[in-house]
């Protein structure tokens, strides 16, 4: 697999994108990018950092999603972290030959320091395998 990162990538936006609660909650077609183009509605996702490293089986894939809001409160970032979570929990994944499975880490939702916004961040890590 060349671009591990890239594979797991493409798989979780392919599935939160199919997903109906995440677009009800985020759009249709779901809001959901690298970096949030100026002006970009609300709520809408954001793919954050991550990481890969070989394993002697295959790959190890670590990667964030983050739902912004601008909501009164934290619900609405609750709301669409919680889908997203129900997208990606045990999502299989094949690519280049190798299979794997997603796990969701954890879920973070806090209010931003500017109190405008509300943030839930999604990480999850996935295991590919030969």
């Amino acid at each position: 697999m060349s671009d591990p990162m890239a594979a797991v990538v493409k798989g979780v936006v392919a599935a939160v994108s199919a997903d109906a609660v995440v677009s009800a909650l985020c759009g249709d077609p779901v809001r959901i990018w690298d970096a949030a183009p100026r002006g970009a509605a609300f709520p809408h996702l954001v793919i954050g950092g991550g990481n890969w490293r070989e394993t002697a089986a295959g790959f190890e894939v670590e990667l964030s999603l983050t739902a912004v809001s601008r909501f009164d409160g934290q619900e609405e970032a609750r709301a669409l972290a919680g889908a997203v979570r129900g997208a990606l929990e045990g999502l299989a994944l094949s690519q280049d030959g190798m299979a794997g499975r997603v796990v969701v880490r954890s879920v973070e939702v806090f209010a931003g320091a500017d109190r405008r916004h509300a943030y839930g961040v999604v990480r999850l890590r996935a295991v590919m395998e030969d």
